[in-house]
């Protein structure tokens, strides 16, 4: 395993504008970035039910095991590999790789998450949403001695090229202008579920302002919202701020 390469796993929720963060890196100069590389092995080892899941399941390798040692701690060409995951992925796997990676969590205020995410998910769970697992790791990376920045959408959006110097600060990476602004359309990197999940950040060439959501939360998600907010306040403590 190449000890020269920086290998950041960013931990995300469904709905995060992790895949916004995922142009922003693909605009660097020194960085490949991977899409989900653990999609197939969660939904291989849950059943979840997602979008495509057949589809996804039979595009790419599914044994976790594998993933971890071929993909993540695997051959980069570029001395920054940034790995968009969703923190809901880390089932059935050994987690030691994470010793050896950089790790950045990603959350969201549920309030604006739930809403979203019931467009792909009509009865989403607490596992679907990541806030547990999130608030693991984050106990996780204190345990094994790790920094472990946390992002928040909303201080994202707020103020991008502050939020995303101080992080790049906190990886000892230099900041490019560039990560601010993509062209408006797919990327090579995009999982064969973007077709499903990513059709707002195909039409965007930035971070969009942060805007509160104005429609009344649905009733049927409160119950969800009181298990994840919990989860969230813990994560937001910890937010880099748009100041």
């Amino acid at each position: 395993m190449p000890a020269d390469i920086l290998r950041l796993n960013m931990w995300s929720g469904p709905r995060n504008v992790s895949t916004a963060l995922m142009y922003s890196f693909a605009q660097r100069s020194d960085t490949r970035v991977i899409d989900e590389p653990l999609y197939g092995h969660y939904l291989r080892v849950s059943n979840a039910k997602h979008p495509g899941a057949n589809e996804v399941i039979a595009a790419m390798e599914c044994n976790g095991e594998n993933v971890t040692r071929d993909i993540i701690l695997g051959p980069c060409d570029r001395p920054v590999l940034f790995m968009k995951q969703m923190a809901h992925h880390l089932v059935e796997i050994s987690r030691d790789f994470l010793a050896h990676t950089h790790n950045v969590l990603l959350t969201r205020d549920p309030i604006d998450m739930l809403p979203s995410l019931v467009n792909q998910l009509k009865i989403p769970t607490l596992r679907d949403t990541g806030y547990k697992m999130q608030a693991q790791l984050l106990d996780e990376f204190h345990a094994i001695g790790q920094k472990f920045p946390v992002l928040d959408s909303r201080e994202l959006l707020k103020n991008p090229r502050h939020v995303l110097t101080k992080l790049c600060d906190a990886l000892n990476i230099p900041f490019e202008p560039a990560m601010l602004t993509w062209k408006a359309e797919p990327r090579p990197e995009d999982g064969i579920w973007a077709k499903h999940w990513y059709h707002n950040v195909h039409k965007s060439t930035g971070f969009q302002p942060y805007l509160p959501k104005t429609e009344p939360f649905p009733d049927r998600l409160r119950p969800l919202l009181r298990e994840c907010q919990p989860y969230y306040d813990q994560l937001y403590a910890h937010a880099i701020k748009a100041e």
